[in-house]
């Protein structure tokens, strides 16, 4: 490897806790992390990883929580060295700043005052080292969520920084991709020399390109430091107690006796589906000719390449968006009475028809606190008092939400957000779930959890529809899979 440019990082029981929680999201941390290095940083979901990371790269407004402990980058105060910092965030829309991918990679490059021609020929080295593939006169506002986070990864690589802070930077890539962004930062690292701070609940992606281990524990502190294989082997126990997914094998739930006669809910054919575009009146086809049928009790995962169209198909069969072709069709067992077409269904048909989670958790929250989130749509149903409160207290409870119902959504981890959100969609009893990415951000604890209250579901009659990367999903569930690509649908 090149010599050594990047920085070193010193945390000195540093801790940090936002105005709305009432305890610390991490606290009494203590380590040092020499220029170069590169660090893989686990724990439990809503252990502080992510916090840690804006905290390096200087994103914590003063003003939105308190600080204790000291938090050095390069020998001074984090965010002092912004410049020679570049962050990947777990949300990939909000690093989308501009309307065009060459310029919105170029962002970065020209804050930093890199010359005009220097600039152009990083935008397109990024680009091709993550595998995105369009010009650069692309338009933003049409890429998958997928196409997103590799834009923001390529946006970081152009400013070629010397700390690179990475947030679960391939959650929502397909299994190429994966490698593609993996292979992408190691060709940065080995050119630049450096430091690399990624998070990232399984072990596997990254674990031939670092060589240290930090795990924050839950309750403050670090649970282990050390070099890579050390740490995975002798604490192995300890780290399975934390949801690590290092050598986790995931269970297969107990199933109930299968339904004799599920009942028809939808039914695609021939659908074409297209993305909506902001000032457009047409929207643009992504992809075209799917068929589908869906019964209660049926599981389906829907896989598939980044930008094949997984997410707009789901938003489409959600009732959200309009199809572009073809027919989509509501059975009478879901319909009941609101009609065959979801798109002219109210908000409050769909309560106890259709629950949906999008993609990005944070476009569905309306409260001020995740108790209040929770109950706003038991409310809308008219539901009693006691029967709202009934709903909300067992549903936090089940997916490890109670200790936050005060605390407000948007100061969330990125797994305490998805919780959230599914969270959402289950407490109005749907007939039919339509997920996006529902494991993002999830331990091995938590997505064993869920997984386990998923089969619950759907033995007891409810409907997934599942938009998802994670293999193992459809395996556990025993779900069936509709493979997207670009325009063409294969079933599995």
């Amino acid at each position: 490897m090149t010599s050594s440019r990047g920085v070193g990082i010193r945390a000195n029981g540093w801790g940090w806790r936002h105005a709305t929680r009432r305890s610390f999201v991490a606290r009494d941390l203590s380590f040092e992390i020499c220029p170069g290095e590169r660090v893989l940083l686990l724990g439990a979901s809503g252990a502080g990883k992510s916090t840690l990371l804006q905290a390096l790269a200087g994103v914590l407004g003063a003003d939105e929580g308190e600080q204790q402990g000291e938090l050095l980058v390069d020998g001074q105060r984090a965010g002092g060295a912004r410049g020679d910092v570049g962050l990947v965030l777990q949300d990939p829309d909000s690093q989308v700043v501009l309307a065009r991918v060459g310029d919105d990679v170029a962002f970065g490059c020209e804050n930093l005052g890199v010359p005009r021609e220097e600039i152009w020929r990083r935008v397109d080295a990024a680009l091709d080292a993550v595998g995105l593939d369009l010009p650069r006169s692309h338009p933003t506002s049409t890429l998958s969520g997928g196409q997103k986070q590799r834009l923001a990864l390529a946006g970081v690589l152009a400013m070629h920084p010397r700390l690179l802070l990475l947030d679960e930077p391939t959650a929502n890539l397909d299994p190429h991709g994966v490698v593609e962004v993996r292979r992408a930062v190691e060709r940065t690292l080995e050119m630049t020399g450096a430091t690399l701070v990624v998070v990232e609940h399984r072990v596997a992606v990254w674990r031939e390109l670092i060589d240290r281990v930090i795990v924050l524990d839950a309750a403050g502190g670090v649970l282990a430091d050390g070099a890579r294989d050390d740490v995975l082997a002798v604490h192995s126990a300890p780290l399975a107690a934390a949801g690590v997914w290092s050598g986790f094998a995931p269970r297969v739930p107990a199933r109930a006796a299968a339904r004799r006669s599920p009942a028809p809910l939808l039914a695609a054919s021939g659908l074409d589906i297209g993305r909506p575009v902001f000032g457009q009146r047409a929207p643009i086809l992504v992809n075209s000719g799917i068929d589908l049928a869906v019964a209660s009790g049926d599981a389906v995962v829907i896989t598939g390449v980044n930008g094949s169209g997984k997410s707009t198909l789901a938003l489409t069969l959600a009732g959200l968006i309009p199809p572009v072709g073809g027919e989509l069709s509501a059975l009478p067992a879901l319909d009941r009475g609101a009609g065959i077409r979801p798109i002219r269904w109210k908000s409050r048909d769909l309560l106890t028809r259709v629950g949906v989670v999008f993609q990005d958790p944070e476009h569905q929250f309306l409260a001020s606190t995740v108790r209040d989130e929770l109950a706003v749509g038991p409310r809308a149903l008219r539901l009693s008092a006691g029967e709202v409160s009934a709903r909300v207290d067992e549903i936090l409870q089940r997916l490890r939400l109670d200790h936050l119902a005060a605390a407000n959504p948007f100061t969330l981890s990125g797994g305490e957000k998805r919780r959230l959100s599914v969270a959402t969609a289950l407490v109005t009893r749907p007939q039919l779930l339509v997920l996006d990415e529902p494991m993002f951000g999830q331990d091995a604890r938590t997505w064993q959890e869920l997984v386990d209250l998923l089969a619950e579901l759907i033995d007891g009659g409810t409907a997934m529809v599942a938009v998802s990367h994670d293999a193992e999903l459809a395996r556990v569930l025993a779900a069936d899979e509709l493979h997207m690509t670009t325009q063409v649908v294969v079933s599995a």
